[in-house]
């Protein structure tokens, strides 16, 4: 399978009811999955995911941060854009944003600190470069 480099990174989510808490728009935790499927989405398209296995190894979450701005409501389409910041050593920093579409209003934005592991021992382990290749950094195409 041939792999495209996409630095940006966009899926569209539609808010389905049952995501909409007792205040009426989308849960807090909603936005989590979200960006734990837009890393999946985004390492799945760029070859990352195929890499990680390859090498052995498995991602795993140190911190999410998530700032709420405005809310969304059922049946809202969102759009949800995801990049790399950067790499270290054993992690590395992936950012969020969530739009609605009607209206391109920025309702979230969240970053995640990832560890990379090894896949039988869990112990974080260095970053190989066919990893780190398969994600170009930043928002050059934002």
């Amino acid at each position: 399978m041939d792999y495209q480099a996409i630095a940006l990174f966009e899926h569209e989510f539609t808010v389905h009811p049952d995501e909409v808490d007792v205040q009426g728009h989308v849960n807090n935790v909603v936005y989590v999955k979200w960006m734990q499927d837009l890393a999946i989405l985004h390492s799945d398209a760029n070859g990352g995911s195929k890499a990680t296995r390859e090498a052995g190894a498995a991602w795993v979450v140190r911190s999410h941060r998530i700032e709420y701005l405005k809310p969304a409501f059922a049946g809202d389409r969102i759009r949800g854009r995801t990049w790399i910041e950067d790499f270290r050593r054993v992690r590395s920093l992936r950012r969020y944003e969530f739009l609605r579409f009607s209206d391109e209003v920025l309702l979230a934005r969240g970053e995640t600190d990832w560890i990379f592991v090894n896949a039988t021992d869990g112990r974080p382990r260095s970053i190989p470069l066919p990893v780190q290749n398969a994600f170009p950094l930043g928002t050059d195409q934002k």
